[in-house]
């Protein structure tokens, strides 16, 4: 397979490839030091990055792909049993970091190699001799999975996946070598890493980083010349309880070309504000770590509030009952499983070939865990995991989701999340946990219930409400809701 990233061989020197504040790099200086790293590295088994949000980690794992060598991306903010497994697990040869991070005692045992993003050294071919070739199977990255049921899984991710679903966006998003995209979000996960650095990289377009999200540093990168924003839905959320007091921010997202929300749902009440206030609509899209990409609303589609659209091109997408049986036809109500067949899909679960086994079904369906409904017209909407998400309630299967969108756009609240807990007579139990915008004056569980009764249907009513300050959420914004308990 040749390059995964051709414009640093092949396109113009002299455009903006990366920007993370005042530190930039042109494509043929991201070619020089990539091609010097890449030479450093190559022959390596596997290398660790210490991916901070930093110029140094969109140099480290783009050299490391060019030199065909599978890159484990590490959070740095992840604990020290965390950090022990996944090192133990994925056994890095080397690890790159920037120079002066101070790394934690688990990476002490590795050889360091500080990455230089002003250094040169033997430049990129774009096609490298067949010896030096790696194949479309070849593993590019070894992304871990959160570990919510047990310690995290090294998910093993192809050098034909990174390329499937970038030229999969592009086709759905219109993406080309002029877009100009901004983002704040983390870089040791598909996210902010494969589709936010790797994506423009692919495209010969740019990346503008900005360290931290802001809506000041999203306004300063739209008005000079940004095309795309990045966002998972805590920032979006953000940006409209700003967007009423701030109308340079809403003038510089009206001129976006593309706003794109990922990693959550983003609830439909703060689609409708955005919307409301700038005339653009944000764009959903779904993946998993173990997936990369699997639908999205496209650029030249209706942008349905509440979905993440159609499957990609090369993607196959199905929903399936309990018992696996597939269901048909979609129509827009009926709650099923997830599953997808593709190019994007990952190779296996590194060191546990049970886990990958039981992964997929006998006929190469990648069980994903997420449950949806699909409409007839092929639109999907997810209603949360299958182990957290779908509640069982009175002979009804109900996602939690749709609740959760009905509950945020009832008055004075500010955030909200749906679990279902034992109930002797229904099954499960409806339990809704809301933050108040007014702590001193929440609105009553009978009139969150009559709301939700009204907006979706009666047996989709909390049955119980718990009051929190606020909720508890990971780095990508997700709610971690086996951390939901009452005080």
């Amino acid at each position: 397979m040749s390059s995964l990233f051709p414009a640093l061989t092949v396109g113009p020197a002299g455009r903006d490839a990366l920007r993370f504040g005042d530190r930039s790099l042109t494509y043929g200086e991201l070619g020089a030091t990539t091609g010097a790293l890449a030479a450093r590295i190559g022959g390596a088994g596997r290398v660790a990055v210490w991916a901070t949000p930093t110029l140094e980690t969109a140099v480290a794992v783009p050299a490391a792909l060019e030199a065909g060598v599978a890159a484990v991306p590490l959070n740095p903010k992840s604990g020290e049993k965390e950090l022990g497994h996944i090192l133990a697990d994925s056994a890095p040869e080397l690890v790159l970091a920037a120079p002066g991070d101070e790394l934690p005692p688990a990476l002490a045992h590795l050889e360091r190699v500080d990455v230089d993003v002003r250094a040169t050294g033997p430049a990129l071919t774009p096609d490298p001799a067949p010896g030096a070739r790696a194949s479309d199977e070849h593993p590019a990255l070894v992304v871990y999975t959160s570990g919510t049921t047990g310690p995290p899984k090294g998910a093993v991710i192809p050098r034909r996946a990174i390329a499937a679903t970038l030229d999969a966006l592009a086709d759905a998003w219109q993406w080309t070598g002029d877009d100009v995209l901004v983002h704040g979000l983390p870089l040791f996960h598909v996210h902010g890493l494969v589709l936010g650095v790797l994506g423009p990289l692919r495209r010969g377009g740019s990346v503008r980083h900005l360290g931290r999200f802001s809506t000041e540093g999203v306004t300063r990168e739209l008005h000079d010349g940004a095309t795309m924003l990045f966002g998972v839905p805590t920032m979006y959320h953000r940006i409209a309880q700003t967007l009423p007091d701030d109308p340079g921010l809403a003038k510089a997202l009206g001129r976006a070309r593309l706003l794109v929300s990922g990693s959550a749902a983003l609830p439909v009440h703060d689609h409708e504000r955005i919307t409301a206030a700038t005339g653009r609509r944000v764009i959903e899209r779904y993946g998993m770590t173990e997936t990369l990409m699997n639908t999205s609303v496209r650029a030249d589609g209706e942008p349905r509030a509440g979905t993440v659209g159609v499957p990609l091109p090369g993607v196959e997408l199905r929903l399936v009952e309990e018992d696996g049986s597939p269901i048909t036809p979609y129509d827009g109500e009926t709650v099923g499983e997830i599953q997808v067949r593709g190019p994007n899909l990952f190779t296996e679960y590194l060191n546990r070939p049970d886990a990958t086994a039981a992964a997929f079904t006998d006929d190469g369906w990648f069980r994903t865990g997420d449950m949806a409904v699909r409409d007839p017209d092929g639109y999907v909407r997810i209603v949360g995991r299958k182990a957290t998400d779908l509640i069982k309630s009175g002979g009804y299967k109900i996602g939690a989701g749709e609740i959760e969108n009905a509950l945020l756009e009832y008055p004075g609240v500010r955030e909200a999340a749906v679990t279902g807990e034992p109930d002797p007579d229904l099954g499960e139990r409806i339990v809704a946990w809301i933050v108040p915008a007014d702590p001193q004056s929440p609105p009553t569980a009978q009139e969150l219930a009559d709301h939700v009764a009204s907006r979706l249907a009666p047996h989709k009513r909390p049955r119980i409400v718990h009051y929190l300050g606020g909720l508890p959420r990971n780095d990508m914004g997700k709610i971690m809701k086996r951390a939901l308990t009452r005080d």
